[in-house]
């Protein structure tokens, strides 16, 4: 038996709780324009908290009885996933949505399946697909590419 037994999910879970139960209350405090969309600015982070909160509750009451902890190279392959998208957030704006979207979408497919052919044509679609929801169907105003360009 694991000495991690159900304390490692149970950990994780209250901290989800915490850090949602914050997330709430940050989201009760935004302000609110007099022109929103019914799922607008604060309604959409509350669902996220209270998505999340059930989550942490769930982690916390019904914990998984055989853990398994991740090897060297699953970790490896966690911080390549969380260095190339705190990059994408610093690149979105000098650089505008598609270029560093493409990218960003095909290391994280490199990541879960090494074919760099495919990964790449993922990056790809996923960039151009993103952008017309966001931008078309969505409305929001993103750049396409850098300002100037």
């Amino acid at each position: 038996m694991n000495v991690w037994t159900g304390k490692g999910d149970r950990i994780f879970g209250a901290v989800v709780i915490l850090g949602s139960v914050a997330y709430g209350v940050a989201a009760l405090n935004l302000q609110v324009g007099f022109m929103t969309d019914p799922v607008g600015a604060k309604t959409f982070p509350l669902i996220v908290a209270g998505v999340s909160l059930i989550c942490g509750l769930v982690m916390v009451l019904k914990p998984d009885p055989d853990p398994e902890i991740p090897d060297g190279a699953t970790w490896m392959r966690l911080a390549i996933a969380v260095a190339t998208l705190v990059a994408y957030a610093y690149a979105l704006r000098p650089l505008g949505f598609l270029v560093p979207t493409t990218i960003a979408a095909a290391i994280l497919s490199y990541l879960i399946e090494p074919r760099p052919r495919y990964a790449a044509l993922a990056g790809l679609g996923l960039a151009v697909g993103l952008f017309v929801i966001f931008r078309f169907v969505l409305g929001l105003g993103l750049l396409a590419w850098p300002r100037g360009f």
